[in-house]
């Protein structure tokens, strides 16, 4: 029960009927409430039709037993000032809600006490000689009238006729008709609420269900894809363009931009088990030629390939940390003087710095991205290479910030970077000259890292054509 109430479909469903429920109800109260209010209104006019037609007579001096008082068989009470029932409908049995239950008129008995009292209330708002009152009560009562019984709106109006004072006429109109209709009325919503309310459960069970069925394919695709491990699958998209069409869309954006992220990592460790097995197994060859024959050890070689070894590893584990998300840090310093520190001891390295332009993150870091920048450029570079620091205001795309930015540009007089190849040797292991060797031209992930490093540090690195027709290399860092 716990778990079907736990679906969306069920939930959407409880809602939507119980949301309609409570509209019917109110407005089921409301329409029985109205209609019992006009039928009762009708019922009250129509008795104050009839006490007025009675009143009207006896303002005419109509004697009491010349009134004309059955009315459709409905009850007519005509009262005086004192109470007594002087005028009556014929069979009337019983009576009640007009404040008179006598159903027999009362003959006149002098000296009531009761009589003045009526007359001093009478003073308060008296009427002329067969003037009918405009006001009308309307009370609500039952009566008898031969043998049947039922319930009557009553309405009372005075009059006052000369020689016999005020009278009070009570007539009354029956509420059957009225009652019948709002029973009627209540049946019909007894029966027709709950059918309304299955059909709406209903529709809103197989609307959900429609509405909800893109969302269990993509569901059961990702449930596909997660016990395959296949990232090349993809969640079905559904032809509209609502909220679940974006869901698939995005989940397979994501589901791509995981199968990159997954593919690249393993073209990573491909590259780097073959980058690890060279140096390696010259290494196990010398050392093992050097074991028998130790006149033949080549021990420049075995250093050579155990820096190789030392620096590729160290690579790899910066490439590790940064993949990792590893923060810069917030530390402050001198970016000019940094690339002093660098291109120092470089032959053929020019530095040119000027002012100090102060930025923050990993002095080590940095350090390296320029270092790597220095070592690629005297790598392809015929005699000459520049490396210059200046600061630059203004927000320029691809890393300007409001403040400025430190700009460092590396340039060599080399061959210079083909324009197809200058996003691709930002590339992790990727090498442009096939024939050069691996003792000359490194792993093939100096330049990864220095984007990478310049990435997590807000800026950007760039390549571009040098004045010399070499290769520019352009790093942006905003300034602290």
């Amino acid at each position: 029960m716990r778990r079907a109430l736990g679906s969306v479909r069920a939930r959407a469903t409880l809602g939507a009927t119980l949301v309609v429920a409570i509209a019917l109800v109110a407005a089921g109260t409301a329409v029985l409430l109205s209609l019992w209010s006009n039928l009762s209104g009708q019922a009250g006019t129509q008795a104050e039709r009839t006490a007025r037609t009675v009143a009207a007579d006896l303002a005419a001096g109509t004697a009491y037993d010349q009134l004309s008082l059955d009315h459709d068989d409905r009850p007519v009470q005509v009262v005086d000032e004192s109470g007594r029932l002087v005028a009556v409908s014929e069979d009337l049995e019983r009576i009640s809600g007009t404040g008179v239950t006598a159903v027999r008129p009362q003959a006149p008995a002098g000296g009531d006490p009761d009589d003045s009292a009526a007359r001093e209330d009478d003073d308060h708002d008296s009427l002329s000689p067969g003037e009918i009152d405009d006001d009308v009560s309307f009370t609500d009562g039952s009566a008898t009238v031969e043998g049947d019984e039922a319930d009557y709106r009553f309405a009372a109006v005075r009059v006052e006729v000369d020689g016999k004072g005020t009278l009070t006429v009570h007539a009354g109109a029956p509420l059957s008709a009225e009652q019948s209709a709002v029973s009627t009325a209540l049946t019909v919503m007894l029966i027709g609420f709950p059918l309304l309310l299955g059909v709406v459960g209903g529709v809103t069970w197989l609307v959900t269900r429609r509405a909800l069925r893109p969302v269990e394919g993509i569901r059961a695709e990702m449930a596909a894809i997660t016990a395959s491990q296949d990232l090349a699958r993809r969640v079905p998209v559904p032809d509209t363009h609502d909220e679940v069409a974006r869901l698939a869309r995005t989940t397979n954006e994501t589901l791509a931009a995981l199968e990159t992220s997954v593919e690249r990592q393993r073209r990573f460790v491909a590259d780097a088990s073959h980058e690890l097995r060279s140096p390696i197994a010259s290494l196990r060859t010398q050392l093992e030629v050097g074991a028998a024959h130790p006149e033949l050890l080549d021990v420049d070689g075995a250093v050579e390939d155990t820096v190789r070894l030392q620096r590729l590893a160290a690579d790899l584990l910066l490439l590790a940390r940064l993949d990792a998300g590893e923060r810069p840090g917030d530390a402050r310093f001198d970016l000019a003087e940094l690339v002093r520190e660098e291109a120092e001891g470089r032959a053929g390295v020019t530095p040119e710095t000027g002012v100090a332009v102060e930025v923050t993150g990993s002095r080590t870091q940095l350090g390296r991205l320029v270092a790597n920048l220095l070592d690629n450029a005297q790598r392809h570079a015929r005699s000459a290479v520049t490396v210059s620091v200046r600061r630059e205001d203004g927000g320029q795309e691809g890393g300007g910030q409001e403040g400025g930015y430190a700009l460092v540009e590396v340039a060599d007089d080399g061959d210079g970077v083909p324009v197809a190849d200058r996003e691709r040797v930002f590339e992790r292991f990727v090498r442009l000259d096939a024939a050069r060797s691996r003792d000359d031209g490194g792993a093939g992930l100096g330049l990864a890292i220095a984007r990478d490093v310049a990435v997590r540090h807000g800026g950007t690195l760039t390549v571009g054509e040098a004045a010399a027709g070499g290769a520019l290399f352009e790093l942006r860092l905003p300034v602290a």
